[in-house]
């Protein structure tokens, strides 16, 4: 297949959502290393703040269900209950604590072989691996950063925008056309970190209107300084697999799509197996894929390319 239904025709990108995480606990230099050798075009990591303002990657405020805190006895004294549960907050730690910490698989249904083995990654090591990984390969490996909570961190006094520039600029790659790409949920502290530092910016999307004006007037919200939209699967199409044309009117904008997350060891319904799912989603023109298990998606991928459905 030599032209694809991107935005640009070009094959579908594939995101290591949270590094390989379907196969090392998520969020660790290891499994970004892994995914970079299964082939992976862009690496994900999510970023939350200590309290002493390093931008670390980890998706929950809570270190509980991804670190070994829970097992730190010198840490015991930090826990807080909320709603029920025990958790250790990370607005409560400093960089020396979180540097401390290692990695847990938070899936049960995973393999926990590499409990216990792995940092905390600083983002800045991060943009580092990504580097050195980019000039082994020969070709750029993107960096995607999603912001995480980041109304939790400015009630702390932190600006997750301002930390972000900063190690941006540091390791010279703001811009646009830098290899990194940012993206939130909160499309306001999104928009104040495009301003800041350039690089292509990615709303993250957990629901929108059907079609309709009210999906084109919310679609066009994005127009004129979004690169595109990344949005959850379940808004490409129906219960019955069919387009809800929400791909084909963003880029009618001239905005990217992305999507969120394809997974080999969850139902792929409304799909009978995962490459139908992501076949699915090749089809319709999604410009990158987010996925838990890059070798597969890669492999997903050339079987589209190729014509191969078995």
């Amino acid at each position: 297949m030599d032209k694809w239904n991107t935005l640009d025709g070009r094959p579908s990108r594939i995101i290591a959502h949270r590094g390989a995480s379907g196969y090392r606990p998520e969020h660790t230099l290891d499994g970004y290393a892994l995914a970079v050798v299964q082939g992976a075009d862009v690496i994900e990591p999510d970023l939350v703040m200590s309290r002493d303002g390093v931008l670390f990657a980890r998706h929950d405020l809570g270190l509980a269900r991804s670190t070994d805190v829970a097992h730190r006895t010198d840490f015991a004294g930090r826990a807080r209950e909320l709603a029920g549960l025990r958790d250790w907050w990370v607005g409560d730690f400093s960089a020396a604590d979180i540097d401390s910490l290692r990695s847990i698989q938070p899936s049960p249904a995973r393999s926990h072989e590499f409990d216990g083995h792995f940092i905390v990654p600083r983002f800045s090591q991060i943009l580092q691996l990504a580097r050195e990984a980019s000039l082994q390969r020969g070709s750029e490996i993107l960096v995607y950063p999603e912001l995480k909570h980041p109304e939790y961190f400015m009630a702390l006094g932190l600006d997750p925008a301002a930390a972000l520039q900063q190690e941006l600029q540091h390791h010279g790659v703001l811009g646009p056309r830098a290899p990194v790409w940012l993206q939130c949920f909160d499309h306001a502290v999104l928009r104040t970190a495009h301003e800041r530092c350039g690089n292509p910016s990615f709303a993250l999307l957990e629901s929108i209107p059907p079609v309709g004006p009210e999906r084109t007037a919310r679609l066009r919200q994005f127009v004129g300084w979004a690169s595109g939209v990344a949005a959850g699967k379940y808004l490409l199409w129906d219960g019955a697999g069919k387009s809800s044309g929400l791909v084909e009117e963003a880029h009618d904008l001239g905005l990217i799509v992305h999507s969120w997350t394809f997974r080999e060891d969850t139902s792929p319904a409304p799909f009978a197996t995962t490459r139908e799912e992501m076949h699915a989603a090749f089809k319709l023109g999604v410009d990158a894929l987010f996925c838990d298990f890059p070798d597969a998606a890669i492999a997903n991928r050339a079987a589209y390319r190729t014509g191969a459905t078995a």
